[in-house]
């Protein structure tokens, strides 16, 4: 028994707090009734790591650095507290960063046809036009590759063991730039939920983050991640990805450019795509075929039926 590994007694909720915080669960001491993890101990746990993880990791010539280099030796300073969102994101950041073997996949969606059919649709009664921004169109076109190839839509448990769980719902992340820092909750059941739908809950969701209003449990338990540049600008970047996820999509700005079709060039509106992906799980080849498929999804074949 004694190389048995001990059994933890835990709630299904907390076990799936400890997997989305990517902690062994084994390795957490339970302050209840024989030995009982609940949340608190989750927590306590992580921060006692993370305190002791930035001690362990201060080399000496880490130390000689700081001790040496004072910025105020060169010129007027300002010294500011890193906003708290940013504070509780950077060691997931770093976890992810570290932990997860990155790759990007840069490519380019034409959503000409996806455009003209966002900017024509109307108020049946009023006539008016209805305003729904481009993510809830990336939103229902990402869930239905999702749909194809199920390995997005997964976490790896176990790598050691060969592990993985494949997810059966489809809660896509959304990253909200707030003046308190990024925040990425989710848009839950996105395949139940029409172009109305999701433009109207992404407004909410953003709202409810810039004024800090969202509940914390709406940050956990996400499918693939959406993160976009196209209102402030860009085109090609590297997102990190959201643990435990598999995968996230970078979105840059849309722009025009001639595209040579049928023996002339044409003027068409082009979506630049960067898609970051866990390596272990996820291989090049299959990568490729998302970005085609979802590519596909947003060009004249799927756009006319989003709304369906």
């Amino acid at each position: 028994m004694s190389d048995k590994i001990k059994k933890i007694s835990a709630s299904p909720k907390v076990r799936k707090f400890a997997r989305e915080l990517g902690v062994d669960i084994n390795q957490v001491t339970g302050s209840q009734r024989i030995g009982r993890v609940i949340e608190k101990d989750l927590k306590d746990f992580v921060s006692l790591t993370i305190n002791n993880n930035d001690q362990v990791k201060k080399s000496t010539k880490e130390k000689l650095i700081k001790n040496e280099y004072d910025h105020s030796e060169f010129g007027e300073v300002e010294i500011k507290d890193i906003p708290r969102v940013k504070r509780i994101a950077a060691p997931h950041l770093s976890n992810s960063w570290t932990n997860i073997p990155h790759v990007t996949n840069h490519d380019e969606a034409d959503i000409t046809e996806m455009e003209e059919f966002r900017n024509s649709i109307t108020d049946n009664f009023t006539g008016e036009r209805i305003k729904i921004t481009p993510l809830a169109f990336i939103i229902k076109a990402i869930v239905s590759s999702l749909k194809k190839f199920p390995s997005f839509n997964s976490s790896i448990d176990d790598i050691k063991n060969g592990k993985i769980t494949l997810k059966k719902y489809f809660h896509v992340g959304i990253a909200v730039d707030t003046p308190h820092g990024l925040m990425v909750p989710k848009i839950r059941n996105a395949n139940k939920k029409n172009i109305k739908e999701l433009g109207q809950e992404l407004k909410k969701v953003s709202d409810d983050c810039r004024n800090l209003k969202i509940d914390k449990k709406e940050f956990f338990g996400g499918s693939i991640t959406i993160t976009s540049l196209g209102g402030i600008g860009g085109s090609f970047f590297t997102p990190i990805i959201n643990f435990p996820e598999v995968a996230i999509l970078g979105v840059g700005r849309s722009y025009k450019r001639q595209v040579f079709i049928d023996g002339k060039f044409i003027p068409r509106t082009m979506l630049p795509l960067s898609l970051s992906y866990d390596h272990r799980i996820i291989d090049g080849a299959e990568a490729a075929k998302f970005n085609n498929d979802l590519k596909n999804n947003l060009g004249p074949n799927f756009a006319y039926n989003l709304s369906k």
